[in-house]
């Protein structure tokens, strides 16, 4: 026969006390926990609040916030005793704040529920966590902006479907991962504005009869505002969810750079060197080395997407107002913060110290007739309608197939066999160089526009960090 804990006959409504399997499965503790600090944060603002509209005395306030102080304290250096007898983070704080100061601990929870307050809780949590995420996501754009500016000049190929498509700069390339961070960082911020509404207040569900002062509460909080209705404020995980959301894109992103490195760091393309402490490195193949961080943050990703879903089939199909399913809510939550921060931090870690082999690039970019829109252009340059100079190019990259020469290796004699129009001047759109500096303009692969990018990367970032502040 299961166990009791008799504890729980405290409440007059329930003739049983509550099973000890049933008691572990329904306490949050050991995952929500990890709210302490808001928690506590929360409850000293609503203490405050209490005292402003005379509802606690001045001692009263005095007397919780000093204990729940204490409280802070005691979880900081790991004294905390947590129970699963007292379910969640909540209870257990409530629970020991009346141990250390009597009655008046009980007081705390007037013109407040749970429901409301693990909303509260759970919006303070994310707005520090995204402030942690911010600054990693920061260190890494910052990372890619200064490995761009080294190597503004490098060429390499450029590819589509894989194959290699049309030179360019190994900083333009990092700078594309840049642009990618860059929505990713005004996505968290906009993804703020509404983590940053405060639900306290709402209650169970309809509010409270006491006179209480939510835009006190939400000033003393440092919310924007104040939740509009009771009914939503208590329900809505929207911003959990578009949180998660904003996390699955950044995870995508570095899932993408991660697929990148794999590919330059094998045999087959063996365009850069990752450092040592990133890498694997098998102790029956010495040669071999695995590159474990790129291919575990890739992994990482699907963990998160699925946490996405998770938290929109947990909303799906809920009415109206709080249900016991949002517990289900934190540990996705939780986990998706955790693996965010952990990736963030790998990659800001990891490419300050990426070392591309601009011979192997450079000889890269030689394949696959990268310079043939050059061509086309400078037939086109000359008067030829498109069409033309595609067909021409057509029978120029025919000639060097056959050959086995890249167009710039073909004589100037042979292309004008090709076409009349064609002079000497030609080898300058025919070199790698000459067709990335040639994409001069704003967004363009030539190494002037790359330094201009990183400028106006470095401004955007600076200007971000005044305002912050």
């Amino acid at each position: 026969m299961n166990s009791v804990n008799q504890d729980k006959l405290s409440s007059a409504r329930f003739s049983e006390a509550t099973n000890a399997f049933v008691e572990k499965f329904t306490a949050s503790v050991m995952f929500d926990q990890r709210m302490a600090k808001q928690d506590i944060q929360g409850s000293i603002a609503h203490a405050t609040m209490l005292c402003s509209a005379n509802i606690l005395t001045e001692h009263e306030r005095d007397t919780i916030i000093s204990g729940l102080t204490q409280i802070a304290n005691e979880i900081d250096s790991g004294q905390f005793s947590w129970s699963i007898k007292q379910e969640d983070v909540h209870m257990n704080i409530e629970a020991r704040l009346t141990e250390l100061i009597g009655i008046t601990g009980k007081k705390l929870h007037t013109g407040r529920s749970r429901n409301d307050q693990v909303a509260t809780d759970i919006r303070l949590y994310l707005r520090d966590q995204i402030g942690m995420i911010n600054s990693e996501l920061r260190r890494l754009q910052v990372a890619i902006i200064d490995l761009a500016e080294q190597y503004a000049d490098t060429i390499m190929p450029g590819f589509t479907h894989l194959q290699v498509a049309q030179p360019i700069t190994f900083g333009h390339h990092l700078m594309a991962w840049y642009e990618m961070l860059k929505r990713d960082y005004q996505r968290l911020q906009d993804c703020s504005k509404r983590i940053n509404i405060m639900p306290l207040g709402a209650a169970a569900l309809a509010g409270t009869s006491y006179p209480i002062q939510r835009e006190l509460t939400a000033q003393l909080l440092g919310f924007a505002q104040v939740s509009a209705n009771s009914l939503d404020s208590v329900s809505d995980r929207d911003f959990a969810i578009e949180f998660t959301a904003t996390a699955s894109v950044i995870m995508m992103h570095l899932s993408r750079f991660s697929e990148e490195l794999v590919l330059w760091t094998s045999a087959q393309f063996d365009f850069i060197e990752l450092p040592d402490a990133f890498l694997h490195r098998l102790f029956y193949h010495a040669a071999k080395k695995n590159p474990d961080v790129p291919e575990l943050v890739r992994g990482k990703t699907g963990r998160v997407t699925g946490h996405l879903v998770s938290l929109l089939m947990l909303m799906k199909s809920q009415p109206l107002a709080y249900n016991k399913d949002n517990q289900e809510d934190k540990e996705p939550l939780f986990d998706t913060v955790d693996t965010l921060l952990d990736c963030l931090r790998a990659y800001a870690d990891m490419i300050p110290f990426i070392k591309p082999k601009q011979e192997k690039l450079y000889q890269a970019a030689r394949q696959g007739f990268a310079t043939a829109t050059d061509l086309a252009d400078y037939l086109v340059r000359k008067g030829m309608a498109f069409r033309d100079a595609h067909e021409h190019v057509g029978v120029a990259v025919k000639l060097g197939l056959s050959t086995q020469r890249d167009l710039s290796e073909i004589s100037l004699a042979e292309l004008q066999q090709i076409c009349p129009m064609i002079d000497n001047d030609v080898y300058q759109s025919l070199s790698l160089e000459g067709s990335v500096s040639s994409r001069n303009h704003i967004g363009g692969t030539a190494p002037e526009q790359v330094r201009a990018a990183i400028q106006l990367a470095r401004a955007e970032i600076n200007q971000c960090a005044k305002t912050a502040r």
